[in-house]
């Protein structure tokens, strides 16, 4: 697969940055995500990313690390953080930038390891693809949690997205849960092939977090349909 992500990133850190990623779903017109944004400081990031990050304790899991921005935002507080994507080019730029342990790897292949927080920011259920993938990447999660562990997460409940009735009611597809999306980005003359990414809304979270074993929180709120959940397992005791 092209590393689209990947070279847009490098070509940003080493001073290439000539045009923006265009992102497009199967529900919205194309839209650019300007390459700086990737590259903010804890100071330019959404309240919600802040909060996640200032929660954050102990041993950390960074997954889908980008630029590595929360990494060394993490590093830097002296947490011991381990910063994980797919993307070979995203892998370079976090080491690069500073990252001191990061790996190429996808998050269900990510085994034998514990840590006190996991972190899955800027849409973090989107790794998920689908409604009928979440329970897998959830148990996997409990796997990788030391007692008393947390998993920070942030989501989109995205029916706004959708046409609304008269008496307040929402038209979304009969095929499918209105939050599975299929992906593209392009980025110069490159295309990506289409990847599904979920957005998921508070209580459908929930149901799943609790059905698998797992005590859930809405930390905040934020201003776009946007929340910030914590995920614990249940009958554990939270780390102080």
């Amino acid at each position: 697969m092209k590393d689209i992500l990947g070279t847009a990133l490098l070509d940003y850190l080493h001073g290439n940055y000539t045009e923006d990623i265009i992102t497009e779903t199967n529900i919205s017109e194309e839209d650019e995500m300007p390459l700086p944004y990737l590259f903010r400081s804890f100071e330019e990031m959404p309240p919600l990313e802040q909060q996640a990050l200032i929660l954050a304790k102990g041993k950390t899991l960074d997954v889908g690390c980008g630029a590595g921005g929360h990494a060394l935002y993490l590093q830097n507080r002296g947490l011991d953080v381990l910063a994980i994507d797919i993307s070979e080019g995203a892998i370079k730029v976090s080491k690069e930038r500073g990252v001191k342990n990061v790996k190429q790897i996808e998050l269900l292949q990510l085994e034998n390891q514990k840590f006190d927080t996991i972190l899955l920011l800027m849409n973090g259920t989107g790794i998920f693809s689908k409604l009928s993938n979440v329970s897998a990447y959830l148990q996997h999660l409990k796997t990788l949690l030391n007692e008393g562990g947390q998993i920070l997460m942030d989501t989109s409940d995205i029916k706004y997205m959708y046409d609304e009735g008269e008496d307040g009611s929402i038209w979304v597809p009969s095929d499918r849960y209105y939050g599975e999306l299929t992906f593209t980005i392009r980025y110069k003359k490159e295309k990506g092939e289409p990847f599904n990414w979920l957005y998921l809304d508070p209580t459908l979270f929930e149901t799943a977090a609790t059905s698998n074993g797992f005590d859930f929180e809405i930390i905040s709120h934020g201003a776009h349909f946007d929340y910030l959940a914590k995920l614990t397992i249940a009958g554990n005791n939270p780390l102080q």
